[in-house]
């Protein structure tokens, strides 16, 4: 290889870099700027928060592979699995509520956060998943609860 050449890659390979470290620094920094702001619950609702007609005015993402939510999911609920949700971001709207969840809650949390950090602050995490929501009576639970408000 011509010295020339082999000097072109090297600087090539130096700019790619510090692009990278450029583009790392900034998501770090406005991963930084969102915790420093959001609420202790972090975008989290519970079941028992959210009436039953509130479930047809809001996009409900089930956030687990295809085949798990073929099997079961929330009645009304979009899958679009927790890796793809920025990549797939064009899809999920920023101009009414946005719920997200998982089996447990850990995937969707990891979902909500990169969509929340991107600019969706539409959008809720399930606390507890879909395990949690049958548990406490699925789109009875807040029925089953006493009727507690909403919090979003």
């Amino acid at each position: 290889m011509k010295k020339s050449v082999y000097v072109g890659l090297l600087i090539a390979a130096a700019v790619n870099v510090t692009a990278w470290a450029d583009t790392k620094a900034v998501a770090v920094d406005e991963m930084n700027g969102y915790l420093e702001f959001v609420d202790y619950a972090g975008a989290t609702i519970f079941p028992e928060q959210i009436p039953r007609s509130e479930y047809e005015k809001m996009l409900v993402i089930d956030a687990r592979d295809a085949s798990q939510f073929n099997k079961e999911h929330i009645p009304g609920a979009v899958n679009i699995e927790w890796r793809k949700v920025l990549s797939m971001s064009s899809q999920i709207p920023r101009d009414k509520s946005v719920l997200i969840y998982c089996n447990t809650g850990t995937l969707s949390a990891q979902a909500g956060f990169a969509l929340r950090v991107a600019g969706w602050e539409n959008v809720r995490i399930l606390q507890g998943g879909l395990t949690e929501w049958k548990a406490k009576g699925g789109l009875d639970a807040n029925r089953l609860a006493g009727s507690i408000p909403p919090k979003h």
